[in-house]
């Protein structure tokens, strides 16, 4: 099949006109369904056909259609992979991260990449493992560090290469002067009445709660770490923190979870294929910078 009639089509396909997609490829109306036609006669069989509503695509349009909306996406990251190919692109990368990971391992390694290469130019976003996964296909992120409860079955994502970096366990985060803070490690059913506060009410924080045999009683739903921290140490909420954040958690009692708790495994994100120059860099900074925590 000719690549440029498959293209064509898609955009008769999304249109559902002839007309309309003539306009948006600036070609004429007759020479867009020359081009289907050529390609309804390469493949053998209808595409399209007209019904009193309009276009609607034939069973072998909408298989085609899939497939032509995978070639116009590789297209698209292929051009954005080759504009990167100047100089100053080749220096400028988009990084993701969680946001405890944005609180620690980030920086760090972003200051490890300074050091080996001083012209970059480093882009750091929030999002969730699974958005940045998505942009990490995509070529919108050259990179991302996610997460996943490491009780879960081992997650892969489309289009995304994985590289682990470390298995972390949480910790019970409590105001000054809590009464369990005289403990060398605490259980999380000893905190059943206490007040939390916890990224979701689904979360790992959430399910450990239930695991050990209470609903928690939520007083906030926050992401960030620091702001949690801030509820924590006023008095107002205890909750599960990552290791990964114990350093920057100042004002607070940390202790270690007495029995089963909760534990994540945390990652990098890289694209399967068409990387940028400095993503394994990046990578191997946060692979250092995980081995020390």
């Amino acid at each position: 099949m000719d690549p440029r009639r498959v293209l064509t089509f898609r955009a008769v396909a999304t249109e559902r006109s002839f007309s309309s997609a003539a306009r948006a490829l600036s070609l004429t109306q007759p020479a867009v369904s020359q081009q289907v036609a050529a390609l309804e006669k390469e493949i053998g069989a209808r595409l399209l056909a007209r019904e009193p509503g309009g276009l609607e695509l034939t069973a072998a349009g909408k298989v085609l259609l899939e497939h032509a909306d995978a070639i116009a996406e590789r297209l698209e990251l292929a051009a954005t992979q080759l504009a990167e190919l100047s100089e100053a692109a080749r220096m400028r990368l988009r990084v993701g991260a969680f946001p405890s990971a944005l609180a620690c391992l980030v920086p760090k390694a972003v200051a490890r990449l300074h050091e080996q290469a001083p012209g970059a130019e480093v882009l750091i976003e929030e999002g969730g493992s699974e958005a940045l996964a998505e942009r990490v296909a995509r070529g919108e992120l050259h990179a991302a560090v996610g997460f996943q409860d490491s009780t879960l079955p081992r997650r892969e994502h489309e289009g995304v290469e994985r590289r682990d970096l470390l298995h972390e366990p949480f910790l019970v985060a409590l105001p000054p002067g809590h009464r369990l803070a005289a403990l060398d490690s605490v259980p999380v059913s000893a905190l059943a009445d206490e007040p939390w506060t916890a990224p979701s009410g689904s979360h790992l924080i959430a399910r450990t709660c239930r695991a050990a045999g209470f609903e928690p009683r939520l007083v906030s739903i926050l992401r960030d770490p620091l702001a949690m921290r801030a509820l924590v140490s006023q008095g107002l909420a205890v909750t599960l923190v990552p290791r990964l954040v114990a350093d920057a958690l100042e004002g607070i009692e940390l202790r270690p979870i007495e029995g089963p708790g909760p534990e994540r495994d945390v990652y990098a994100m890289i694209p399967a294929g068409g990387r940028h120059p400095l993503a394994e860099s990046i990578v191997a900074a946060f692979a250092a910078v995980a081995a020390q925590l």
